[in-house]
C-alpha cells in the first residue's frame, strides 16, 4: 500500500498506524500521530486503520536545551 509519510510517498505493510510503526521501528512513545489531518491520541494508534492513499505526519519529540 503506498502512503504518505511526512510528506513522502512509501510503500508500507500493515493496516495500522502501529503496525506501520513497528515497521518503520519507530517508537509509539517518541511520536505524535497524525493521519490524514487528525491527530491520534496514543490509545488509537492499534485501532487507527490506514488506506491506500493516506497521509501520515509524524512528529517526533527530542529532548535537549539549557
Amino acid at each position: 500500500m503506498r502512503v504518505t509519510i511526512n510528506g513522502k510517498t512509501e510503500e508500507v505493510s500493515g493496516s495500522t498506524v502501529l503496525e506501520i510503526l513497528r515497521a518503520k521501528d519507530v517508537s509509539p512513545q517518541m511520536v505524535a500521530v497524525e493521519l490524514n489531518s487528525k491527530m491520534l491520541e496514543r490509545e488509537e494508534l492499534g485501532s487507527a486503520l490506514v488506506k491506500d492513499g493516506d497521509a501520515i505526519e509524524l512528529l517526533f519529540y527530542l529532548g535537549g536545551g539549557d
